[in-house]
């Protein structure tokens, strides 16, 4: 009995130590972290696409009448001039056809003539009263018809001359031959539109990359950015270019909403060639000399049993009201985490970009809470200071040019490109303010204590790798947090009764 009762309370024993070690020992995690230093740097943001060189001006130069392709004088290549004889067509019908029309302007001439003999003879008659009234009517008609049927002669036999000058093609402008889609011999038909007989590129050395940008990029596209782009043909060489245009219409690529953008090159030394492939980069924004953090750092969120309570509770008290007062009831309390600001300045700047922005918000807040008896809902409240602080943005919103003057701004006098006179106001979009980005984010640093502390900081300019930070509690070389890994999950994988978790959950990577 007595080694019964042994044997039972050392089961009992082993049964309570197994339990403690796989639900309580098993429980308390340890993270390895991984970790990144803070830099400072040049950050610069592209955006990228492909397009397609072009010449700025390409004629199409076609024909206005049929016939056969009698002579070519230019072919694939050829430097021309405007003016320049390029290509004869067969003149033997067209020939014929100014006889044709002489012969009948002569018929109309001598039919003419004979009622004009008629028309005086009929009018002699009648002034001495031997004819009647209705002769001379008669004879006045046919002489007036046969006079617009001469003008109507006339009138062919010029079409017949200008269709005849048409079977010699000039260049309508100076250039290169950069297309000939016709032979010797071929006959064109010009019944319902004018058949192609060479493309003619007006000047090479200045041309012009046809992108498209889909409309999640087109927003960060200004007139004068900077670009630069390769070609597969000087896949080590890089071509520089400024944006020029950015058109309206609308281009719908496999279901994307796309707009074309106009980069104008120098194309001096006449290496590009029309058609090429370009792989663009349009420089939307670049800080200088900032402060930068990857951009993983930004998207950490720590297990709470990682996070330092603590300091937590000391930056809440940070931004209690003067005098220990803890304004929060009325709706006054900035949440740490939005890094209160002061319009036009910081993180921790004024109006006028200064330090000492939250002292001002506070001082506002706490003379508007003054001002109603000290009781305030939290509504209330921020109608009040929102007040305030239109009135204190309304000086600089007052300065800004209007967007109609700036959309609608009439052409210079003569303004005239590539041989198109633009009477008419341009429309432009507003240019693009890398400002838009900024916003407020929070990152963590790792304490003697093995916890993690928030820093919050003011982010600007991203090139999807690093964030541009505004803040004056970290400089470079610090080292922040990019994510956390519980080395529980390991032992969790061996011994599911654990209660450790696999990588990617609650105490995976962040």
């Amino acid at each position: 009995m007595k080694r019964t009762v042994v044997i039972s309370s050392a089961a009992v024993l082993g049964v309570a130590l197994a339990g403690y070690f796989v639900f309580f020992a098993g429980s308390s995690k340890k993270y390895d972290f991984r970790l990144d230093k803070v830099q400072q740097g040049d950050l610069n943001v592209n955006v990228t696409t492909t397009g397609t060189v072009n010449a700025v001006v390409s004629v199409d130069v076609g024909t206005q009448v049929s016939g056969i392709i009698s002579n070519l004088y230019a072919d694939f290549n050829s430097v021309v001039r405007e003016g320049q004889v390029i290509a004869r067509i067969d003149t033997t019908f067209l020939w014929q056809s100014v006889k044709d029309a002489e012969a009948a302007q002569a018929g109309a001439e001598a039919k003419a003539a004979d009622s004009r003999r008629t028309l005086i003879r009929e009018k002699a008659l009648l002034e001495k009263q031997l004819d009647s009234q209705a002769n001379y009517d008669a004879a006045l008609t046919a002489d007036e018809s046969n006079h617009a049927a001469l003008l109507q002669a006339k009138a062919a036999l010029d079409r017949a001359k200008i269709n005849l000058a048409y079977a010699t093609i000039r260049a309508p402008v100076s250039g290169v031959v950069i297309n000939r889609a016709v032979n010797v011999g071929q006959t064109v038909a010009a019944s319902f539109s004018s058949p192609l007989l060479y493309t003619i590129a007006n000047d090479l050395s200045k041309m012009q990359v046809l992108t498209t940008v889909d409309e999640s990029d087109i927003g960060m596209i200004s007139i004068g950015q900077t670009s630069t782009f390769t070609v597969d043909a000087y896949p080590d060489r890089k071509f520089s270019g400024t944006v020029s245009q950015i058109r309206l219409a609308p281009v719908s690529i496999q279901n994307v909403v796309n707009y074309t953008v106009v980069i104008d090159v120098d194309n001096s030394d006449l290496k590009l060639m029309p058609g090429m492939t370009a792989n663009v980069n349009v420089g939307v924004a670049s800080a200088r000399n900032v402060l930068k953090v990857p951009n993983l750092a930004l998207r950490f969120q720590p297990p709470p049993d990682l996070v330092d309570s603590t300091k937590l509770l000391a930056m809440r008290e940070a931004f209690m009201g003067r005098g220990g007062r803890d304004l929060s009831a009325a709706g006054s309390m900035p949440d740490p985490a939005e890094g209160s600001q002061a319009p036009g300045g910081g993180p921790q700047g004024d109006g006028a970009g200064r330090p000492g922005g939250l002292k001002n918000i506070g001082a506002i807040r706490d003379s508007i809470v003054a001002a109603h008896g000290g009781a305030m809902s939290q509504e209330d409240l921020r109608a009040e200071m929102g007040k305030v602080f239109a009135r204190l943005r309304a000086p600089q919103t007052a300065q800004k040019p209007s967007s109609v003057a700036r959309h609608l701004a009439p052409p210079p006098t003569g303004n005239t490109t590539y041989g198109i006179t633009n009477l008419y106001p341009q429309f432009e979009r507003s240019p693009y303010e890398p400002q838009h980005q900024a916003g407020r984010a929070r990152v963590w640093i790792l304490n003697a204590q093995k916890k993690l502390e928030p820093v919050f900081v003011r982010t600007g300019v991203t090139d999807g790798r690093y964030t541009e930070v505004t803040t004056d509690s970290l400089k470079p070389g610090d080292m922040i947090v990019l994510g956390a890994t519980s080395t529980s999950d390991n032992a969790s994988a061996a011994n599911p009764l654990a209660g450790g978790q696999r990588p990617g959950g609650p105490g995976g990577f962040r």
